[in-house]
């Protein structure tokens, strides 16, 4: 019988984190138990990423159970993380955790980020992944011009990541018009592999 991880009721990134470490225990096979579909598809991307095949079952009382089981032909998360920063240049992150710039007149500060937005799409250098926490899951959710310039710029091949439990918090998960719903653990593994980090 395959191991049963109970992650119900826990908050991003645990259930990844649990999930995680029975990877790092060896384990070729178990089944974790989650409540919300945020924690689906973080462990579904972390299977891809670990070599693992995830077949997900709804049961009873809103219960997912995700099997993990081991495959092949997936280039392990471990090796990404751990792989070497690349040169300075090479690769960069931007983290925004708040959806104006600066602490003065509102106003400004929204135009300041959409202005920075915009500027990021007209560069030749640009970011590997721009990151969207707290306050600022609001601008890839309501704000029409920064949605437009992100939209470009995933075009371009930069990631877009957003924190899923902000979303939850803020009620805007159903609102998201641009990106991927991400997770502190995929965040912060990110911002590792980047050679510098701006944030906003």
């Amino acid at each position: 019988m395959s191991q049963i991880i109970d992650a119900r009721g826990k908050a991003c990134p645990t259930p990844v984190l649990m999930a995680k470490g029975a990877i790092a225990q060896g384990a070729e096979a178990f089944t974790i138990l989650v409540d919300n579909t945020t924690a689906v598809e973080n462990l579904k991307r972390l299977a891809g990423n670990q070599g693992f095949a995830a077949a997900v079952r709804e049961e009873e009382g809103g219960t997912f159970a995700l099997d993990f089981t081991r495959g092949e032909g997936c280039v392990s998360c471990e090796e990404a993380v751990n792989s070497p920063l690349p040169p300075p240049g090479a690769d960069w992150a931007v983290f925004v955790g708040r959806d104006i710039i600066g602490d003065g007149d509102r106003e400004l500060g929204t135009n300041l980020m959409r202005m920075f937005f915009y500027t990021l799409t007209q560069s030749d250098d640009k970011p590997g992944a721009v990151l969207f926490m707290n306050a600022g899951v609001r601008l890839p959710t309501l704000d029409e011009q920064v949605a437009e310039h992100l939209k470009a710029l995933a075009d371009a091949g930069v990631e877009i990541q957003v924190c899923g439990t902000c979303l939850n918090f803020y009620g805007l998960t159903e609102q998201l018009k641009v990106g991927m719903v991400s997770n502190m653990y995929d965040i912060v593994t990110r911002m590792q592999k980047a050679a510098k980090v701006i944030s906003l």
